[in-house]
């Protein structure tokens, strides 16, 4: 009997977390590419996979949990956006890797306490194995936490990022196929309103016509989470929209739905030029990045409800010219104590 895409990563992630490596590799192909964010070096092979990202995280977390809160798993064919994305089996996961921080993870020093690191990932299965996956652990949320970052304090809440309000994110019933369709659509429609922006007003992309009065926006690590329009414009579209107010979405790379869910994701996503200052406390630059995203969304009714969001924000920072590993290496040689520097990317 063929095993559903989504039990497949299940079934994986069991093993991984369970130390059975032997029964991990069976669910890879043998030639899996894996494209973690920064500084997660690009994989192919399982020996790779094991080497580059995996035992990094297993030494850190050497009881490690595998802790998925939403998981969206579909047939994306490349045609319903009209891009390049990889035809096949999808499977879109949001939650957390949960163990003591024991360990050095890249530089970040162990806490000795719990750490949740959040992960973003969209995996495609094919023949029963994965074959590819695109994951964003969020380093800057795992420096919080450890109280190490150099970023200023985040403008939206910082901490745990909850489940889906209805309890639904993993275990749903089967989908109505217009159900699915719907979420589609409010999703495309909203992400139009988006490009909408004529580079003055946030109302101009007249978002109150797809979102929840009270939604819930669930930003990464040096973001943090809104509530409402309101917090939602305050806390991070205002000031992403004036540091990049010349941008572009490449929707391509895939998109799935299933019932009241849906998630789409690129790597990269989007690209755009930081022209204005105030995104994450930094004087604009002037270059041009390419952003790797994906979103989570759950709808309630005929609106979006809540929106679960992972960003490489490491990678973007970098190609600003700022090496936060650098600088988190910098401020805690300096005293150890967590004060910044006087290089400290956040003045």
């Amino acid at each position: 009997m063929r095993r559903a895409p989504s039990d497949i990563v299940a079934g994986f992630y069991s093993a991984l977390t369970s130390g059975e490596s032997l029964a991990a590799r069976r669910y890879l192909s043998p030639d899996v590419r894996w494209h973690a964010a920064e500084p997660c070096a690009a994989s192919q092979g399982i020996d790779e996979f094991f080497e580059t990202y995996w035992r990094p995280i297993a030494t850190a977390l050497p009881e490690v949990e595998y802790r998925p809160f939403v998981r969206v798993a579909s047939r994306y064919d490349g045609t319903m956006l009209h891009g390049e994305g990889a035809a096949g089996d999808w499977v879109a996961t949001t939650g957390y890797l949960a163990g003591t921080f024991t360990s050095p993870l890249f530089g970040i020093p162990a806490s000795g306490r719990t750490l949740y690191l959040r992960f973003g990932e969209m995996t495609r299965v094919e023949g029963g194995r994965i074959v590819e996956s695109y994951v964003i652990p969020d380093f800057i949320d795992a420096m919080v936490q450890a109280g190490v970052s150099p970023l200023r304090a985040s403008l939206g809440h910082p901490g745990l990022v909850m489940p889906p309000m209805s309890m639904d994110g993993i275990d749903r019933t089967p989908a109505d196929p217009a159900d699915t369709n719907d979420s589609v659509r409010l999703v495309l429609d909203m992400l139009d309103g988006l490009g909408r922006f004529d580079g003055v007003s946030l109302l101009s992309m007249d978002q109150e016509r797809y979102w929840h009065p009270e939604f819930m926006w669930y930003g990464p690590g040096g973001i943090g989470t809104t509530r409402g329009l309101a917090g939602f414009r305050a806390h991070h579209q205002g000031p992403f929209l004036r540091g990049f107010p010349v941008r572009a979405v490449d929707r391509a790379k895939c998109f799935v739905a299933d019932g009241n869910y849906a998630a789409t994701g690129g790597w990269p996503h989007m690209t755009g030029v930081h022209k204005g200052g105030g995104w994450l406390g930094l004087a604009p630059t002037g270059r041009e990045i390419k952003l790797r995203v994906m979103d989570w969304w759950r709808r309630d009714g005929a609106l979006l409800r809540e929106n679960w969001v992972s960003i490489d924000i490491v990678h973007v920072l970098g190609q600003l010219g700022l090496d936060v590993f650098a600088q988190m290496a910098e401020l805690l040689g300096r005293d150890g104590s967590g004060n910044p520097t006087s290089t400290d990317i956040s003045r």
